[in-house]
């Protein structure tokens, strides 16, 4: 492969990976605003109508929200309200 089509290539996978990445930025953004119990709740059984393979994606997001919730919650200096 010539230079300047390894270049092209390299640039393209970077750009297909920005592309993914605010993709999945934006849907994180989304799914925070199913914060409370009940939310959450009725989301997992929307998801749970779903294939594993097709809900991946949102459930390693709402993995690691729900990681960061209770990091938060038991953090020192966190008030519970």
């Amino acid at each position: 492969m010539q230079l300047a089509a390894k270049i092209r290539h390299a640039r393209t996978v970077l750009s297909d990976r920005r592309t993914v990445r605010l993709a999945d930025q934006r849907l994180a953004r989304e799914l925070a605003a199913f914060a409370s119990a009940s939310d959450r709740a009725e989301l997992d059984h929307i998801l749970e109508r779903y294939p594993t393979d097709d809900t991946r994606r949102i459930r390693a997001i709402l993995g690691r929200q729900d990681a960061v919730r209770q990091f938060a919650a038991t953090a020192p200096g966190h008030s519970r309200l």
